[in-house]
């Protein structure tokens, strides 16, 4: 079987055309003096790196769902540190209709243990430091987060 006739079996993406937003999380894991970053596998922000996350589930808080999303991605284990603010993916299509829209919570956490990996949601994984990130290509809006996870970071040692 070729590749788009295998796409065209797959079920439709329900994060597509929503009629309301999807909640997501993420995590900025710190690790001496390096940030945890994920390429992300899909859209929105598919082959770019992200921090690690995703949706959020029915009856689990956004810290929850960030080191959930941490683990079952990366295989890292962390402890929330801080909230870092939010951010929000609107894509539109040709037509100008809204056809991805997410609100991100995310959150800065000490890394506690585990390997880095990769998985079906996860392409790549790197340990970066600050000197590193503008070699990365990273998805919309990571790069602020980023920066200041680093900020909220130094200032809870």
């Amino acid at each position: 079987m070729d590749h788009n006739a295998a796409l065209s079996m797959m079920p439709p993406d329900p994060r597509l055309y929503p009629d309301r937003p999807h909640a997501a999380a993420s995590v900025a894991v710190m690790r001496n003096g390096r940030v945890l970053l994920a390429s992300r596998t899909r859209a929105p922000g598919a082959g770019r790196f992200a921090l690690p996350g995703g949706g959020v589930e029915t009856g689990e808080t956004l810290a929850q769902a960030a080191l959930r999303e941490l683990r079952e991605e990366t295989g890292i284990e962390a402890r929330i540190i801080a909230f870092n603010g939010h951010h929000e993916i609107i894509e539109r299509d040709a037509q100008g209709r809204v056809m991805r829209h997410f609100i991100i919570a995310s959150f800065v956490a000490a890394f506690v243990a585990g390997e880095a990996q990769t998985g079906p949601e996860a392409g790549a994984v790197v340990w970066a430091g600050r000197d590193e990130l503008p070699g990365l290509e990273m998805a919309d809006g990571v790069a602020a987060m980023v920066a200041k996870a680093f900020e909220l970071f130094e200032g809870s040692e």
